[in-house]
């Protein structure tokens, strides 16, 4: 899979799941929920020691069936070792130049975690697929898509909390190449997240209509 395709299929989804799991079961359980609701990306953090473990797993359960990546991916060894096991993309809470060039070498998609313009500039320069705000998406909402987009509209940005099915309309209005949900999606039994899934899923699917 290229890496424009990876990205297309991110932006497209435009919803992607933060799971934190320590069991492959219970990761199965947010899958099947999802799913139900049409989301289909998720990303797996190495939080958890066994997340490489999970995440072969999960390719290996579902194939094309979802895009999973690596979380919480603090430096290069980690790195390499989620793209071993099948990770379609990087994530980190901060940014690494470190885990940029290695998955640049490899062309995975890195999403790292930055604050300031200064930061958001120095990852770009390197390669950085995504910028992931965080963690001002908490503090600021959905304004901080324009409060970054004003000065550099061309910054590709990924929220990381602060989305709630009651304000998620509004994040959807920002044109946010892709909102991160952990709670919502990741909580609960089954049917909680399958309902909350397809919440969401609609949401999406009204906005498209309304910007074909």
């Amino acid at each position: 899979m290229f890496k424009t395709n990876i990205l297309t299929r991110l932006e497209q989804s435009k919803f992607l799941v933060i799971a934190r799991v320590e069991t492959f079961k219970r990761a199965q359980e947010i899958i099947e929920g999802i799913l139900a609701g049409g989301i289909d990306c998720v990303e797996i953090s190495y939080t958890n020691n066994n997340a490489g473990q999970i995440i072969q797993q999960l390719n290996q359960e579902y194939g094309d069936k979802i895009l999973v990546g690596a979380g919480t991916v603090l430096d290069s060894e980690t790195a390499r070792l989620a793209i071993l096991a099948g990770a379609k993309f990087i994530i980190a809470p901060n940014y690494s130049e470190a885990v940029c060039k290695i998955c640049n070498r490899y062309q995975i998609p890195y999403m790292p975690g930055c604050t300031t313009m200064t930061e958001i500039v120095t990852a770009l320069e390197n390669g950085a697929a995504m910028i992931k705000a965080f963690p001002i998406s908490n503090y600021y909402g959905k304004s901080l898509v324009n409060i970054i987009k004003t000065p550099m509209p061309y910054v590709p940005i990924m929220s990381s909390g602060g989305v709630t099915l009651e304000n998620v309309d509004d994040w959807l209005n920002t044109n946010i190449e892709c909102i991160g949900i952990g709670s919502l999606l990741t909580k609960g039994p089954v049917e909680e997240i399958s309902k909350n899934a397809i919440s969401l899923a609609n949401a999406l699917k009204k906005y498209k209509e309304k910007h074909p």
